[in-house]
């Protein structure tokens, strides 16, 4: 056993040294070392702590055989994590597979002892006489010191298992090998769909359209619900209806099945799918904790669908399961710079989403589900007589989850330029290890699922593209063929109500209060 304990604290030593000279981090007092660059928090594994889910198992063989590519993996993408970081996670992993082999070799050596003393005290030749037998007195004493080491090693097996999981939990999908590396000026133009709209005016924008026609109001809403917050009125909000259905009755034809999700979800689900609601300049909208112990809003569809499968196994020969919701997003959008004013970025938005749940026996399925969804969306909004491109994302555009990304840009007249009206993504098996979602082959076997989502149709900003693209010279818009059912009109024309009046404070030309009525 001594010669045990001085291997594994050779290669703990040898692990902190290498930390040190990568730098940026601190020892504590369990001779652990944390990061001093950023928090080492995880939501997720403090869910598990309290007993919620089964631990995440994360593929750390392939982090610790393969540390040069992850290390380049984690480089070409965008986030806080850098290289150097893997070989911390690395170290933290070889500690704390140390200290449990040294806890399960203990463990077995407490069993034999308990084994052997109960054999001695049962022996006829020591009912009286065992307290002074020499072997027994070794045996008790053993199993004491085996006792205080393992007292010793439980603390700093948690304490490591606590720095494996806040660090390895932020580590990036894989990458497919066909991805463009840089940022969203390298994405790769895979189609262009469609012509775009020639006008024999000059096209207005969605917000002047949306203002005239009655449809949109932004004005005057700073005191009422903020920035970048909007209402929808009339045929407005009659579109956002229209377009929802379309999009679900689209999806429910090929075999989707509509899900109504939870807007509300806690931090562990957000983690599980690649998002850090705790994370400084979070896109996430957390409820007060005080009231509401981790609580937070969802910014897609696909978290609430993801904690819907969250330790849970399908049955194999429901795969793929395709399940499509429509809900309310919320986005805090930080970077208040972007897009202060209109449709395009805004706090909530509702959207219809689809979320698929593959097999991962020849390691294609969810690849092939990523091009029906894009299938689908293509579908979607070339029926809405759109003229669109559909764009290989870089590595710097896929998010911690994304093995791979496609999204596709609308051409907005009134922007004169492309915007992103959806994306789709293959998260392979990253969410999958850390929701545990499986799924049950014919054998009674349980496997890691794939899991893939997408866009089916982003309200706001489709309701832009259409506006822009349809607008005519006598300031109405042409309501597409595939859209007049749903909204019972092929027109959008001026409402016959008259709009409303601003009447409140900070005008020019303010019009007199009313007068007190005598009783």
């Amino acid at each position: 056993m001594a010669v045990l304990t001085i291997r594994r604290n050779t290669n703990m030593a040898t692990c902190m040294g290498m930390v040190a000279r990568v730098g940026g981090t601190a020892l504590n007092r369990a001779g652990l070392f944390t990061p001093q660059r950023w928090s080492s928090r995880s939501s997720l594994y403090e869910h598990v702590r309290e007993g919620y889910s089964d631990k995440p198992e994360l593929d750390m063989t392939l982090v610790c055989e393969h540390t040069d590519k992850v290390m380049a993996n984690v480089e070409s993408r965008k986030g806080d994590l850098r290289g150097d970081d893997v070989r911390d996670i690395v170290c933290v992993w070889q500690q704390l597979q140390a200290i449990r082999r040294d806890i399960s070799d203990l463990e077995e050596q407490k069993n034999h002892i308990s084994d052997t003393v109960r054999a001695l005290v049962v022996s006829e030749t020591l009912i009286l006489f065992h307290q002074s037998l020499p072997e027994y007195n070794q045996a008790r004493q053993r199993g004491r010191e085996i006792r205080t080491t393992l007292s010793q090693l439980y603390p700093r097996e948690s304490e490591l298992e606590q720095e494996h999981y806040g660090r390895a939990l932020r580590l990036p999908n894989t990458t497919h090998p066909d991805v463009p590396i840089g940022d969203e000026s390298q994405a790769k133009v895979v189609e262009l769909v469609g012509q775009k709209p020639v006008f024999d005016f000059k096209p207005k924008g969605h917000v002047e359209l949306g203002e005239e026609l009655g449809l949109i109001r932004q004005r005057h809403l700073a005191h009422v619900s903020g920035h970048r917050s909007y209402y929808l009125r009339g045929v407005g909000a009659r579109l956002q209806t229209a377009l929802q259905n379309l999009a679900l009755d689209t999806l429910q034809r090929r075999g989707f099945i509509p899900l109504v999700v939870p807007d509300m979800l806690k931090g562990a689900v957000f983690e599980g799918c690649g998002m850090q609601p705790n994370a400084h300049r979070s896109q996430v909208y957390s409820l007060d904790p005080a009231r509401f112990p981790d609580l937070n809003l969802a910014g897609t569809g696909e978290v609430g669908v993801a904690g819907y499968f969250m330790d849970h196994a399908v049955n194999w020969k429901d795969l793929p399961v395709r399940t499509v919701c429509s809900s309310t997003c919320y986005r805090a959008e930080t970077d208040t710079g972007r897009e202060t004013w209109g449709l395009y970025r805004v706090h909530h938005f509702n959207k219809v989403e689809m979320f698929g749940v593959t097999a991962d026996e020849t390691g294609e399925e969810s690849s092939h589900l990523l091009d029906e969804f894009v299938s689908l969306q293509k579908e979607i909004f070339s029926s809405l007589e759109l003229h669109y491109r559909v764009l290989d994302m870089p590595t710097q555009e896929l998010g911690p989850p994304a093995y791979r990304k496609y999204d596709i840009e609308a051409w907005m007249p009134g922007r004169n330029s492309y915007g992103e009206i959806s994306s789709g993504s293959n998260c392979t098996d990253y969410q999958s290890r850390r929701l545990n979602i499986l799924y049950e082959k014919e054998d009674g076997t349980l496997q890691y699922a794939h899991t893939v989502n997408a866009t089916a149709c982003a309200i706001p900003r489709t309701i832009i593209a259409i506006l822009e693209t349809h607008q005519t010279k006598e300031g109405t818009v042409r309501v597409p063929r595939a859209l007049q059912p749903y909204l019972g009109l092929e027109v959008i024309e001026k409402p016959k109500y008259s709009p409303l009046k601003y009447i409140g404070p900070n005008q020019p030309s303010r019009p007199p209060r009313p007068t007190p009525k005598t009783r």
